[in-house]
């Protein structure tokens, strides 16, 4: 996703280690917001202008669905106990949808 030139993707993880920051630069359709962003509020309206998140379980996916944002969740096989089992939904965030890892890696 991150090489098509007809999107564009945004970080908006606020802690980037230093490898994945110079791996972010191949990929110019690819904004990074993580030195801008310094609170929730700010999380919030730029999470607020996006047309989907997609995410691993981090707190942006708990504020995204908050929002009521459409937004897919990349989730570990050993999710947190907050996701349930066999679900693709939550019952506390109808705008998400979970995607499941398979097996353990």
């Amino acid at each position: 996703m991150l090489k098509r030139t007809d999107i564009t993707c945004h970080v908006i993880q606020r802690d980037i280690r230093d490898a994945d920051r110079t791996a972010m630069l191949n990929f110019p359709n690819l904004a990074d917001h993580s030195a801008e962003l310094t609170d929730f509020a700010q999380t919030a309206a730029l999470v607020a202008s996006m047309d989907m998140i997609i995410s691993v379980d981090t707190a942006v996916v708990h504020l995204a669905g908050a929002l009521n944002m459409s937004t897919w969740v990349m989730l570990a096989h050993s999710a947190d106990w907050r996701w349930m089992r066999d679900r693709d939904d939550s019952p506390w965030y109808p705008s998400l949808r979970l995607f499941r890892q398979k097996t353990a890696r």
